[in-house]
């Protein structure tokens, strides 16, 4: 038992004729069909995974835009309904008591149909049944200013004539 190769072992190993040549560009066939076939899965694969990685993108987006509207839809949809009560002159109920929710259209954005229905139900303002400035006193007007004739008989020509640059006489010369 000697440890040196067999001469007849290392003849065998190397190829020697034309048949060994061909299997082995047989073999080199199949190994390109082969990393062809592996080159094309691996393009697949990672067009594959780039249209996913788009695609979570683009749903990362819709989700943080859904996000943000879900947190301002509450203060759009309030200002909406206070312009149209505005504008109608009627008086909301206090926002404990509405579902704010229920104004908010498919595309997170406030319904201004819902909001116009819901606000030309509301009962008008009432009108006070008797006058609000009874007893008060003088409240000011266009005329707060303006002299009377019985004021006018205790001034002198010259008061006349300032009070006249003033502008306190024009209800008297004028009306």
């Amino acid at each position: 038992m000697t440890d040196t190769p067999h001469p007849a072992d290392s003849t065998a190993s190397q190829p020697t004729g034309a048949a060994d040549v061909a299997s082995l560009e047989a073999e080199l066939g199949t190994l390109r069909s082969r990393y062809q076939a592996l080159s094309a899965e691996l393009d697949t694969v990672r067009q594959t995974s780039a249209a996913d990685a788009e695609a979570a993108v683009t749903a990362a987006r819709q989700e943080g835009r859904t996000a943000a509207m879900a947190e301002i839809n509450h203060q759009l949809v309030h200002a909406e309904l206070r312009a149209h009560a505005a504008a109608v002159g009627v008086e909301l109920p206090a926002q404990d008591f509405l579902r704010l929710d229920a104004f908010v259209g498919e595309d997170g954005a406030p319904d201004t149909a819902r909001i116009g229905d819901f606000v030309s139900s509301l009962p008008a303002a009432r009108t006070p049944a008797f006058a609000q400035g009874l007893g008060l006193g003088r409240q000011g007007g266009s005329a707060a200013d303006q002299l009377t004739r019985e004021d006018l008989s205790r001034m002198s020509p010259r008061e006349i004539n300032e009070a006249r640059a003033a502008g306190k006489l024009n209800a008297l010369l004028y009306a």
